[in-house]
């Protein structure tokens, strides 16, 4: 049986999903719609190492956790490259001895129920700085999770797409516009579809309003930098999560990740800022030293989806069960999306699924 199926959103959500309900039904006929404005994908860091987080929301620890190996598997399916993902560890370091004790405890308990952790290996400040010989000077001692991974978004997105259009998906650049439960508005064309999945992050509750629906998701502008410093082999160098909220993603030809910024007050403003950039130096520099301007190569913005519960939502809307969201990412999107876009694929293959190990239903978020 052939379902014809529209995704609004190329985002790592919207991608992954077009990617399982073709896995799911080759027959499905599939038209990803995708402004190219403002998405949290392309401007994420790419960390993927959710284990140590210490939040209380258990659905989100099961969906990040279940995110981390469905990448992980994904980029062997696909035959990613190192460039775009790569199994490199993670260092996160904690200046008290007694909070890193706790946090190398922490990594013992949870590997029983994710082996993907990999070996946990306490760091001491010199052997910090072996393996990341660029910086400057290491602050803090730290564990290195080896399960550790990062991604990079925005190629992963665009790997995937062109896998997807060979797979006879339609690939259509443009605003859609929500018209019912069923119709979409696009270049002043109203299109059908049997459902509509909106992988649209935190434009989601805009979209929703031709519907009557008010989804209670808010957006957080995020700003980081990319780096250039002198150049080393980063094929195996780890990512580095310190105890202060930013991070250091080495990527290829001597490049560093520095970020990210969380502003609740920035909404959809992409624009970059002087003051986020000389925020984001003035962390990095305990590490890196005093960073020349001229090595600022890049400033990325993007716009995060968040819920009241810092959760992501998947599922159907009510009285409206045609339309399938999954938003709420965060800063854990790269981790999470993966799991979401499969969860929207298999609702589409079976309504009746049940999400609650992973999500609230999207009534309690309207």
């Amino acid at each position: 049986m052939t379902t014809k199926i529209a995704i609004v959103g190329a985002g790592i959500v919207g991608t992954t999903a077009a990617y399982y309900l073709k896995q799911n039904n080759p027959a499905n006929e599939i038209t990803i719609f995708d402004a190219g404005i403002g998405q949290a994908t392309k401007a994420a860091a790419g960390i993927i190492s959710p284990w140590l987080s210490k939040r209380r929301n258990q659905r989100w620890y099961h969906l990040a956790r279940a995110g981390a190996v469905e990448l992980a598997r994904l980029s062997q399916e696909l035959q990613l490259p190192l460039t775009c993902y790569q199994n490199c560890g993670t260092i996160i370091t904690r200046s008290a001895p007694q909070k890193l004790e706790e946090l190398y405890e922490l990594a013992l308990q949870r590997r029983h129920q994710a082996p993907q952790i990999g070996e946990i290996t306490q760091l001491s400040q010199t052997e910090i700085h072996r393996q990341l010989p660029f910086l400057q000077a290491v602050p803090a001692p730290g564990i290195l999770i080896s399960g550790g991974s990062r991604l990079d978004g925005a190629l992963f997105c665009k790997l995937l797409l062109e896998k997807l259009r060979a797979q006879q998906v339609e690939y259509r650049k443009g605003t859609a516009t929500l018209l019912s439960e069923q119709q979409l508005l696009f270049k002043q064309q109203v299109c059908s579809f049997d459902v509509i999945i909106l992988a649209t992050g935190a434009w989601t509750a805009q979209m929703l309003e031709p519907l009557g629906i008010k989804l209670k998701v808010h957006p957080q502008k995020g700003q980081l930098l990319e780096l250039q410093l002198p150049h080393w082999s980063a094929v195996s160098s780890p990512v580095l999560m310190p105890e202060a909220e930013f991070d250091l993603i080495p990527v290829e030809n001597g490049r560093v990740l520095v970020g990210a910024t969380h502003e609740d007050h920035g909404e959809f403003n992409l624009q970059p800022t002087t003051a986020a950039r000389a925020k984001l130096l003035r962390v990095a520099t305990p590490w890196l030293g005093k960073i020349d301007p001229l090595k600022v190569k890049n400033q990325r913005v993007g716009t995060r989806a968040y819920l009241p519960d810092f959760a992501p939502c998947v599922g159907k809307v009510p009285r409206h069960e045609k339309v399938l969201i999954g938003t709420g990412l965060g800063s854990s999107g790269l981790t999470t999306g993966p799991m979401v876009g499969k969860l929207l694929a298999d609702l589409v293959a079976n309504p009746d699924l049940e999400l609650g190990y992973y999500s609230q239903p999207v009534a309690n978020y309207l």
